[in-house]
């Protein structure tokens, strides 16, 4: 359980150099660094992770045993008729409050694919007595691998490897921001949330299987390309030459240019 509130929090901690409203988590990492972590902050965000977001662990983890909290979640998904977990769902949002950050809850609802999504489905499939899709464990404490957190030993060894290399060998980690490196994978497993609610979907109403079918695969494809645009902007901005990115993309030098200029004008 306490490994789940862990792997939770720690990857709120990865996301929130984009949260403008976030003030506690870099003040305490301040003082955890002896008053200023500037100087060095990608070592002391690795070094200090762990002791800054220990007391949301413990709220965490106290409000994911709590039985009125489970129930939340079954009420937010429609209980006995079944609906899409909403972005403003009581669950979240109480867990938001619970943390000292009441704006957190809508971030948490549509950040699909995490370990907290996966607690939520577990907690969901048990009550309606369902199964998981194949080779997945219904246990709602259990954590994924690709949900674990990553090692302080595991990030100070990458972090070096990426500070020794030479200026042709730049590493993605040093020369696209963490914030943008956020994006990208929260974009990624969103799509790959939405994809996977399609499983055994075919079959009920035809009306009903493809408006879920056309809706899921949509939303997919646009975050799909929102992915792909961000990647390909991270790689040009990273310092590889643009027709090179072009070539991977499988497109034009020119048409890359102007989709890249597009989307900074949407502000994507």
């Amino acid at each position: 359980m306490f490994a789940l509130a862990h792997a939770v929090v720690a990857r709120w901690w990865e996301q929130a150099f984009g949260w403008e409203r976030e003030r506690v988590w870099p003040r305490r990492l301040h003082l955890v660094a002896g008053g200023d972590a500037g100087g060095d902050l990608e070592r002391w965000r690795i070094v200090g992770r762990d002791a800054v977001v220990f007391p949301e662990v413990v709220v965490v983890a106290d409000a994911l045993l709590d039985p009125t909290m489970a129930e939340l979640v079954w009420v937010d998904s429609g209980a006995g008729r079944p609906r899409a977990l909403p972005a403003d769902g009581m669950f979240c949002r109480r867990l938001g409050e619970r943390v000292g950050r009441p704006w957190l809850g809508r971030l948490m609802a549509t950040d699909y694919g995490g370990p907290l999504t996966s607690w939520m489905g577990s907690v969901i499939r048990i009550r309606r007595g369902a199964q998981g899709p194949p080779g997945h464990v219904d246990d709602p404490w259990w954590v994924r691998k690709e949900h674990q957190p990553p090692s302080m030993a595991g990030q100070l060894r990458v972090l070096g490897k990426e500070k020794k290399a030479p200026g042709s060998g730049t590493m993605w980690r040093t020369v696209v921001p963490p914030e943008q490196r956020a994006l990208i994978t929260r974009t990624i497993e969103s799509a790959e949330e939405q994809l996977l609610q399609l499983r055994g979907v075919q079959t009920g109403p035809t009306a009903d299987v493809a408006r879920q079918l056309l809706r899921n695969l949509r939303h997919s494809a646009a975050l799909i390309d929102n992915a792909w645009k961000r990647t390909a902007l991270a790689a040009v901005n990273g310092g590889i030459p643009p027709e090179e990115v072009a070539r991977w993309a499988g497109m034009s030098s020119d048409a890359l240019m102007d989709m890249l200029t597009a989307g900074q004008e949407d502000g994507g």
